[in-house]
This record gives C-alpha cells, sequence and structure tokens, in this order.
C-alpha cells in the first residue's frame, strides 16, 4: 500500500485522511484494506498517501500498516453551546492555522495525484478535504454517526459523494447534499465478524461459568469508564446471580475491582472475569455475549448492528456534539437497545438488564431489530463508491478532452 517508485502505471492511488480518534481512523483502515483486496482481484495495485496529524491515532496506525503518511497543519475547534465561547483565544489561533494546512495539503495532493480523496472525519480531513476541491480530485466523505460531525459539514459543499451510516442521516442533510448521499454503513473490521464464543471460554479460562446462564459483556473502552465500573460493582451480586460477566474495565481500574469480587461468594466470583484489556479475543467475547453493556460511539454502534448483538447504552455525556446521545437514542427508538443517559444509578442498571437477562425471547427480539439496522458490508458499499466516483471523474475528464 505504500507509494512506491516501482508503482505500476494503472495502480489506483488514494489519499486518505481523517483521524484523531479510533473512530475516524479504523473505517479509513478498513475501507482502504478492502478496496486493495477488490483491486487485487482484478489484477491491481493500490497506493495510499495518509494526511493525518502527529500526535493523533492515525500517526500510529497508518506507518504500522506500512501506508505512507504525512501531517499537515490544521486546527481543532473546540466546542461550546454557547457561541460566543466558540470565539476563544484558542479556537481563533487554531482556525487560523486551517489556511496554511489547505496549502500544505494542495502541495500533496497535486503531486500524489489521487484517483479519489477519502475523508472520514476529524479536524485533519478539513484542509485536506478543500485541498481536494482546489486541486480537483474527487472528494468521498464517510460520516459514521448519525449526524454529520463538524468537519463533514463544513466539506459536504465540496464533496462528490457523501456515503452514511444510517438511512436517519439523510433527512438531516441539507438539500444539496442529500442528491450526492448513499447510505453505506460504517466499515466493520472484518475479524470482529468471525468470533467463535466457545473460544473465549477457552483462552479466557472462564472456567467457572455456567451455559445455562446468559453472558453479559461490559466495556468501556480501551481505557475503561469510571461511570461504567461504578454502577457494575454497584449491581454485581445481583448481577452475578443472573448471568455470567466478562468486564473489560481499563488498566487503572483491574484492582478495585477485583477487591469487589473477592468478597463474592465462590459460585459467583467464577461466573466473573474482569480485565484492563480485551485484545485479540474481543471477536470471540462479542460472540459469546447475549448482551453488551457500553458506551454508543459509532465503532461500537456498527461493530453490534452487524452482529446482532442486544446492548445497553451509557453514552458518553462529553462527546463531541453529544453524539453518543443521538446514537443510542437511533437504536433505542428502533427497539434496538436501551439507552441510560444522564446519572446512572444501579436500581436504573438493573432495571434496565433485567427483563433482558431473564427473557431469551425479548433479547433474541432485540439482537434481531439490532441486527436489521447492520451493514456488515459496509467497507464493500463504501470502496463502491470510491470506485464510482473516480470512475466518474475518468470520464468527465475524457468528456472535457474530446471537446
Amino acid at each position: 500500500m505504500v507509494n512506491s517508485a516501482h508503482a505500476a502505471p494503472d495502480d489506483f492511488r488514494l489519499v486518505v485522511t481523517g483521524g484523531g480518534t479510533g473512530g475516524h481512523t479504523y473505517p479509513a483502515l478498513t475501507a482502504v484494506r478492502t478496496l486493495q483486496d477488490r483491486l487485487a482481484g482484478s489484477g491491481r495495485g493500490l497506493q495510499t498517501l495518509w494526511i493525518g496529524t502527529q500526535d493523533g491515532l492515525e500517526a500510529r496506525v497508518a506507518p504500522a500498516e506500512g501506508i505512507a503518511f504525512t501531517t499537515v497543519a490544521t486546527g481543532k475547534v473546540r466546542r461550546s453551546a454557547n457561541p460566543l465561547r466558540m470565539l476563544s483565544a484558542a479556537n481563533v489561533k487554531d482556525m487560523a492555522r486551517v489556511p496554511l494546512g489547505v496549502a500544505q495539503a494542495r502541495k500533496v495532493i497535486a503531486e500524489f495525484r489521487p484517483d479519489v480523496v477519502l475523508a472520514t472525519g476529524g479536524y485533519v480531513a478539513v484542509p485536506a478535504g478543500l485541498a481536494a476541491r482546489l486541486c480537483r480530485r474527487p472528494l468521498v466523505l464517510h460520516e459514521q454517526t448519525v449526524r454529520l460531525g463538524l468537519a463533514n459539514r463544513q466539506l459536504a459543499g465540496s464533496a462528490t459523494r457523501i456515503a452514511v451510516s444510517s438511512e436517519s442521516t439523510l433527512p438531516m442533510l441539507p438539500a444539496e447534499a442529500r442528491s450526492i448521499a448513499v447510505v453505506t454503513g460504517n466499515p466493520v473490521r472484518p475479524q470482529v465478524l468471525s468470533g467463535q464464543g466457545l473460544k473465549a471460554i477457552e483462552a479466557l479460562g472462564l472456567r467457572g461459568f455456567d451455559s445455562r446462564r446468559p453472558t453479559v459483556y461490559v466495556t468501556g473502552g480501551a481505557q475503561g469508564s469510571q461511570q461504567i465500573n461504578t454502577v457494575v460493582a454497584d449491581v454485581l451480586p445481583w448481577l452475578l446471580e443472573q448471568a455470567n460477566v466478562i468486564h473489560q474495565c481499563g488498566p487503572d481500574h483491574v484492582e478495585a475491582l477485583r477487591g469487589r469480587a473477592a468478597v463474592l461468594p465462590p459460585q459467583s466470583a467464577g461466573r466473573y472475569y474482569v480485565s484492563g484489556f480485551v485484545g485479540a479475543e474481543l471477536p470471540d467475547v462479542l460472540a459469546l455475549a447475549d448482551v453488551v453493556v457500553s458506551r454508543s460511539g459509532a465503532g461500537t454502534l456498527a461493530e453490534l448492528t452487524a452482529l446482532g448483538k442486544a446492548a445497553v447504552f451509557i453514552p458518553l455525556a462529553t462527546s463531541a456534539g453529544n453524539e453518543q446521545a443521538h446514537n443510542a437514542r437511533h437504536l433505542q427508538g428502533a427497539g434496538a437497545a436501551v439507552a441510560l443517559e444522564g446519572e446512572v444509578s444501579g436500581e436504573r442498571m438493573r432495571d434496565a438488564l433485567g427483563p433482558l437477562l431473564a427473557d431469551a425471547h425479548l433479547r433474541q427480539a432485540m439482537a434481531e431489530r439490532a441486527r436489521a439496522l447492520g451493514r456488515p458490508d459496509a467497507a464493500d458499499r463504501l470502496v463502491d463508491v470510491v470506485l464510482e466516483a473516480a470512475e466518474q471523474a475518468r470520464a468527465g475528464a475524457g468528456q472535457h478532452r474530446a471537446r
């Protein structure tokens, strides 16, 4: 995937821009891998260049995956419900860096000559996306959340196509953007879809788990969530009477939770597995889980709906644009999850989980509604959009030359 002097003349050239967080980075990476596989099937290669920031997740992920990587100047907009606070000195200073970033990105894109620029959001996407328009290169936006993020809203007027993850996004788009929008879903890493529950039991050594009880997977993301951990600890004795529990709590919280588990009756303690981090076993853990308790980021929703999992979401209140709450409400409205917003007590958690754990038919119905919203083929759909944008651009260039 790395750009090299040995590239074949018919190699597809892709610029990817976006990142900052996993929510923007991993869908882009999955799309790149899927595009590479698609092209290889027809004997073509892929040359990819990722435009990102020095301190974003993409700065580690892209080079580790063998993808050429470069940075441009950009500015982070610090959001506030008060418009006057948006005009803070830090915001004004950062926004003043965007023109420099556009100039840098324009030079990079002009030299690389991509067939398509794919932008997946995050503030670094703005200068690169604007540069794509200046260089007259097709720009495909991908939006992971129900509502367009700030970067994609700014770039919508420059886009060739806008790929969105949910049908619910379409009515929220400006009329002019709706005509170029297509629902692809949010790309999910293929390994997530191939888990086997029995492998999780073996790999994690879940000897005390009771196959007659449902399994709950609790996660607050890689670093864990103090809010989720506290609520789960409050209801742990009750929860273990109902279910087996795999709890990914974050490295900083393991000892405290193991201390809580140490005073449980041995039988209950045997149904509780707590770990700071779940890595390669995650696909198998998700396959084993009957109910998932988690945040409601776009990547999490994409995975759980693609798999068809009943879920209780506790949105991160500080997520950009309150997007996690919107995501959770969207699934709750479809009967595909339970959303717990605001202060979440042990009692509210019991009220949400209790019916699901007691009734397998209720769990199954929720899982089926989640699966109906899932798009496990989202990466292929997004690749279709990228290839169509390139073909459209080539056809347009041919017509222009013919004149």
